[in-house]
């Protein structure tokens, strides 16, 4: 089985973010990381690699796209314990839409690890932390024409079908379908492992391909911010909380957390 793992290297959430004068975040203000819902993912293909290899022959890469420094993200993928790796990086995707992103991204499936005997499954996160957008695992079933399964909790493969389950406020949702598939993984699926010393050497040995956008065929005047479908026209900083209403009990204060209740129809 071949499972790609799309992964995003994003500023760390422990850090100072900010905008730039463009309305782009600025990435290079602030340290960078595997966004930690990445790991989750590809945690899922190492599992299901695991569970699913009684031959040896399934395969586990990891795509991303973004500048140089990305190849930090991809490494510590790597160490997890993931085969190979595919860095799609050109100066003309800097501030590229959710949905040029996730064209590029299919773009890159078909021409770059297609040649790995086809690809089975496509594992993301359900949302980076840098963007919050939880669109582009859909887009890029979309672009490929594949099933998508979006906030999976628990994921198995057997026999050609994937099985998926969906929790949310409304209930249980369970999904299946048949390979190939796009599948976003929820924060609770799992815990991702730590890499070992001796993952951590032995991923420095693995290969990395290097792609342009003229290797995977797209054109450098389709993506970009000049060209982004979505565009940020102002922001401000989130407002601190209100201090609260305070109740004093003098007998009656069960009637008035009921009125509060009532005034804020929660009950």
């Amino acid at each position: 089985m071949n499972i790609v793992v799309l992964v995003k290297q994003v500023p760390d959430t422990y850090s100072e973010r900010k905008l730039r004068d463009d309305g782009v975040l600025d990435r290079d203000a602030t340290d960078a990381v595997l966004d930690e819902i990445n790991e989750r993912a590809v945690e899922a293909a190492l599992q299901l690699k695991e569970a699913n290899d009684g031959a040896g022959d399934s395969v586990v890469t990891v795509l991303t796209m973004g500048p140089d420094r990305a190849t930090d993200a991809i490494r510590k993928a790597l160490s997890m314990g993931a085969d190979k790796a595919v860095h799609l990086s050109d100066e003309a995707l800097a501030g590229s839409a959710a949905v040029t992103t996730a064209k590029v991204l299919a773009a890159a499936i078909k021409t770059a690890i297609g040649t790995v005997e086809g690809v089975d499954l496509v594992l993301a996160g359900n949302e980076a932390s840098d963007g919050r957008g939880a669109a582009v695992p859909a887009m890029v079933a979309d672009v490929l024409g594949w099933p998508a399964m979006t906030h999976v909790r628990e994921l198995t493969v057997e026999g050609g079908a994937v099985t998926g389950r969906r929790e949310t406020d409304d209930g249980v949702t369970v999904l299946n379908a048949e390979l190939p598939v796009v599948v976003s993984v929820s924060e609770k699926i799992n815990e991702p492992r730590y890499p070992s010393f001796k993952g951590i050497m032995a991923a420095k040995k693995k290969p990395v391909a290097s792609l342009s956008l003229a290797d995977v065929g797209v054109d450098a005047g389709e993506v970009g911010l000049a060209n982004a479908l979505t565009t940020v026209t102002s922001a401000s900083p989130k407002p601190p909380k209100s201090a609260g209403e305070k109740v004093s009990d003098e007998g009656d204060g069960g009637d008035k957390i009921a009125s509060f209740l009532v005034g804020q129809k929660l009950i």
